[in-house]
């Protein structure tokens, strides 16, 4: 069998590679992780920046200065690169940032009422998001014996001004009103209505009720379309999808990505590109079934929902925190998983409902859903997935995203081996005497593709070598003297995700 990545109809210098599937029975580099960010600006910095073109960011200090502290990106960086903790630590991190949609954009607007008179003296604390506060500085309302409600009412108002990073504004309401805050998100989009608001008494009411009322909903959706043409010949790895599940961008995603097609890859899976990505997309409902199991995505590689059931969190942060952990052990250790790592910083509730059942998780894998447990109050992963589970494909070949790495990363040692020993080469004839530079004969490609084979197997990529070896093919084509055609298959490595064990157990009957 010869390579078919690049058509034979092809004579302008290039180079291809493409995966295709295979079931044989049921020290180079790791590739480099990049990580892209897909995410809105505030509005306050909507002049700051020109829309999808990429910005290389090292911390959310610079992300805050950039693009707003509160902001989506801001949000994602703080998790990514956080203030205390390695969080990615040196894996490039690159803000491709959306302007707000041009039609329909709307913040979100609270308004806060606190009623009655402090009779002692106490602290209330706000939950925005899920959280009482951000990096060291909490919500805290330090309340005073007497305390009317439009004291209390200016003291929100300092709370919240206080949290540089939060994801809204307070204001005092005006006239009659000036016992009301307004919080208003710092950008406007759809994404703006997943910001809750609660508040805390800590047990003691201090004679002070509040109420909180929506005046409006965040709304509006920006495209994506400039910030995907920019990635160019850039190989960015992990592409971390602020908006969630949003329609429009979850098949803007998946389109421009493509298909590891055994017959015609498409996007960025395409034969003279193979610099594909995985899209983490975040989910606080319970079920994210309903996103994933539908038709036309059982067939799809692209999206991997980060699942943070029940969370009042951001979706966006969910993605985020599975890309620190999934950047990590990709980059460092790629043969191993993401399983039973804990995500490093997501409100987490006291329940995640039906996602602590193994049979509902079960179920969800099977349906192209991520997993999560609640082990000692934090978000322990349980299976890292993509919506990839065609019918009839058993097991799916591109279901983990463990898997998808791992193919990668072949690629990647592949390119390597090959910009040394092919790219650019004079082909000689497997039993030329050649003494000039620069040449490459069938054979002794070969030899580096096995050398290769062993190297991939000590680093538990793949598995059984020998395999490898045995099915490599290196041909110079029939039509054309220029085209060098490999081929071979292997085996990925497995990864211990089920333990079954059965024992007997008996008696000991003594002697009749």
């Amino acid at each position: 069998m010869s390579s078919d990545a690049v058509g034979l109809e092809r004579v302008s210098r290039i180079i291809g590679y493409k995966i295709t599937k295979g079931n044989f029975s049921n020290t180079t580099p790791n590739l480099p992780q990049r990580i892209a960010i897909l995410a809105e600006a505030n509005s306050a910095n909507q002049l700051s920046f020109t829309d999808g073109a990429p910005q290389e960011i090292t911390s959310a200090q610079q992300a805050g200065q950039l693009y707003g502290y509160g902001s989506p990106i801001h949000h994602i960086m703080r998790i990514l690169r956080p203030n205390s903790g390695t969080g990615i630590g040196g894996i490039p991190t690159v803000v491709y940032p959306q302007e707000e949609a041009s039609e329909g954009a709307a913040a979100k607007v609270l308004t806060l009422v606190p009623e009655g008179t402090a009779t002692a003296n106490g602290t209330h604390t706000l939950v925005i998001a899920g959280r009482t506060g951000l990096d060291g500085v909490f919500y805290d309302i330090n309340i005073q014996v007497g305390d009317d409600a439009e004291a209390i009412s200016s003291k929100i108002v300092t709370a919240v001004s206080a949290v540089l990073g939060c994801p809204l504004t307070a204001t005092l309401g005006g006239g009659e009103d000036a016992d009301e805050v307004i919080l208003t998100s710092k950008w406007k989009g759809l994404t703006a209505n997943d910001i809750s608001v609660s508040v805390n008494t800590n047990d003691k009411d201090l004679g002070i009720t509040y109420g909180i009322t929506s005046t409006a909903a965040g709304s509006g959706t920006p495209g994506i379309e400039a910030a995907l043409s920019s990635f160019g010949n850039e190989w960015n790895t992990i592409v971390i999808n602020s908006y969630g599940t949003v329609s429009s961008i979850i098949e803007a995603l998946e389109d421009f990505n493509g298909v590891p097609d055994p017959e015609n890859p498409t996007g960025r899976y395409s034969g003279i590109i193979m610099k594909p990505f995985i899209a983490l997309t975040g989910f606080t409902g319970e079920d994210p079934s309903l996103v994933t199991d539908v038709a036309d995505r059982k067939d799809q590689v692209t999206i991997a929902i980060c699942p943070a059931p029940l969370s009042k969190g951001l979706a966006m942060e969910a993605a985020a925190n599975m890309a620190v952990l999934f950047g990590r052990q990709t980059q460092d250790t790629p043969h191993l998983d993401v399983a039973a790592r804990s995500y490093p910083d997501m409100p987490t509730p006291a329940g995640i409902g039906s996602m602590a059942r193994y049979e509902e998780r079960d179920v969800l894998v099977k349906k192209g859903c991520s997993t999560v447990d609640l082990v000692n109050g934090r978000y322990a992963v349980q299976d890292f997935v993509t919506t990839y589970h065609p019918e009839g494909e058993n097991p799916p070949q591109f279901r983990y995203c463990r898997n998808l790495m791992l193919d990668f990363n072949i690629r990647f040692s592949y390119f390597l081996k090959e910009q040394t020993y092919v790219v650019d080469h004079a082909i000689a004839a497997n039993d030329d005497i050649v003494s000039a530079s620069k040449v490459v004969k069938p054979k002794q490609w070969k030899q580096v593709l096995d050398q290769m084979a062993d190297d991939l197997a000590r680093r538990s990529l793949i598995v059984d070598a020998g395999f490898m070896k045995d099915s490599i093919e290196v041909n110079i084509s029939s039509t054309n003297p220029d085209r060098l055609e490999t081929f071979f298959k292997y085996k990925r490595s497995g990864f211990a995700r089920i333990s079954s064990t059965t024992v007997e157990a008996g008696f000991n009957f003594g002697n009749v």
